[in-house]
């Protein structure tokens, strides 16, 4: 899952090597915390939240498929320049 959420993202960015899935587990199921440059952030939001919304639908679906509960994230870092 993480290989897949990290492939859609590298080639969405314009900064691909800033590109960082963290993966970790709560109570809920796993949980992957997408990291990107400032500048991507955008691109990764998509127009009224579009695009990120589709990574997630694309999540669920391979989350299914594997028969976990998987949750992914946008890691909106504002402290880093």
């Amino acid at each position: 899952m993480k290989n897949l959420i990290e492939y859609i993202l590298i080639h969405l960015v314009e900064h691909p090597e800033e590109v960082e899935v963290v993966e970790s587990e709560d109570d809920r199921g796993a949980v992957y915390t997408i990291h990107v440059h400032k500048d991507d952030i955008g691109r990764v939001i998509g127009k009224g939240g579009s695009v990120i919304q589709s990574i997630r639908n694309i999540g669920k679906i391979r989350a299914v498929k594997e028969g976990i509960h998987a949750y992914i994230n946008l890691a909106e870092d504002e402290d880093e320049e």
